[in-house]
């Protein structure tokens, strides 16, 4: 009976363990702003209460926020809220006029109840910073167009003055006054002192293009603008012969076709030809330089080859000779036996390689 207890209780356990809730994970918000976080849940968790604490452990952190099955949320802190969308399975948790103080571990939750089973909820970390950051880091335009940039700051960063520079070139930058607003014909920065600033490129053009720094106090975030041409519609040259050709139905053939040529011949000449022209250029002449380096660096070893292979040449010539005059030099004349039995071979000068044999009797050679 006890076994069959103990088997049941492990079932009820492992049956709400299966149950998730699932955070999007770790979070970074600037100082000031809000932060609302989605907190998935196991549909049958629709009509349990919902919560948002913080802390390290779930069994001890601190309520914030707890909602009473589709009822409107009931707060703890008044920066907090929770709202639960039981058609969706999400309960949203918002947090409002963050602090670094806020910074920390928080957990979605979900009351399960029964003594031997525990809520079931998942933790992230949320982290509160002071400092900046842009909506988007790659803006884009094209030619004659306003470009706008959001530079957004963290409370901290309130009352300083905010800058807009250009990569790589210090002096380059524009500040805001004391009303947080910067004008000239190309630029205009507008504070609204709470948590950004925006940034107005006029009538851009394509040298505007690169690189720029948000600036807030020692604070910068990095911005990229592109300006491109702006695109222009040949539908006006194709229309208009067709007009012509309309309106002068009247006159012969051959009238048709001398005002058909200067359309094509305008047509022919689109502003892409010099461009590709050039491109090409640049495309024969890349080939060039290596080629000069390859041969060059062929033409040096065979230079070696051939200077190697002639050195080896003279080498066995020179051996030949040598082992030639040497054996030339030992070549000794006929000698009766018994006059060697006694004698000596000594050699006197090995340079001239002279033999003489010492003995009773004595030979030179």
């Amino acid at each position: 009976m006890t076994p069959f207890v103990f088997s049941c209780l492990f079932l009820i356990q492992l049956s709400g363990s299966l149950a998730l809730v699932v955070t999007p994970g770790d979070l970074a918000v600037l100082e000031g702003r809000s932060v609302t976080v989605p907190c998935h849940y196991d549909p049958q968790y629709v009509h349990h209460v919902k919560y948002w604490c913080q802390g390290r452990m779930k069994d001890f952190c601190t309520t914030l926020a707890r909602s009473h099955t589709t009822d409107d949320a009931e707060t703890v802190e008044s920066q907090v809220s929770i709202f639960d969308d039981p058609t969706q399975l999400v309960f949203t948790v918002t947090m409002t006029n963050l602090t670094v103080g806020n910074s920390g571990w928080y957990w979605c939750g979900v009351e399960v109840g029964g003594v031997w089973q525990s809520d079931d909820a998942a933790s992230l970390h949320i982290s509160v910073e002071h400092g900046m950051s842009v909506m988007n880091s790659m803006v884009h335009g094209e030619e004659g167009d306003s470009i706008t940039v959001q530079c957004q700051y963290s409370v901290r960063h309130r009352g300083s003055v905010k800058k807009w520079c250009r990569s790589g070139d210090w002096g380059s930058c524009l500040k805001t006054d004391s009303n947080g607003t910067f004008r000239n014909e190309a630029v205009e920065i507008r504070d609204d002192g709470r948590k950004a600033f925006t940034v107005t490129l006029k009538n851009a053009q394509r040298r505007d293009s690169g690189w720029y720094w948000c600036g807030s106090g020692e604070q910068q975030v990095a911005v990229h603008v592109m300006v491109t041409p702006r695109a222009t519609t040949t539908l006006s040259m194709v229309t208009d012969p067709t007009a012509l050709v309309t309106e002068e139905t009247s006159l012969t053939p051959v009238t048709e076709e001398t005002s058909l040529t200067p359309v094509a011949e305008e047509t022919s000449l689109t502003p892409a030809a010099p461009p590709a022209r050039g491109l090409v250029h640049q495309q024969n002449d890349t080939w060039m330089p290596p080629l000069v380096v390859c041969l060059a660096f062929l033409l040096l070893l065979m230079v070696i080859l051939a200077t190697h292979k002639l050195w080896r040449h003279y080498k066995r010539n020179r051996l030949a000779k040598e082992t030639e005059e040497l054996q030339s030099s030992l070549e000794v004349c006929p000698v009766r036996e018994a006059d060697w039995k006694n004698s000596t071979i000594v050699f006197l000068n090995t340079s001239t390689q002279q033999l003489q044999v010492l003995g009773k009797d004595k030979y030179n050679f």
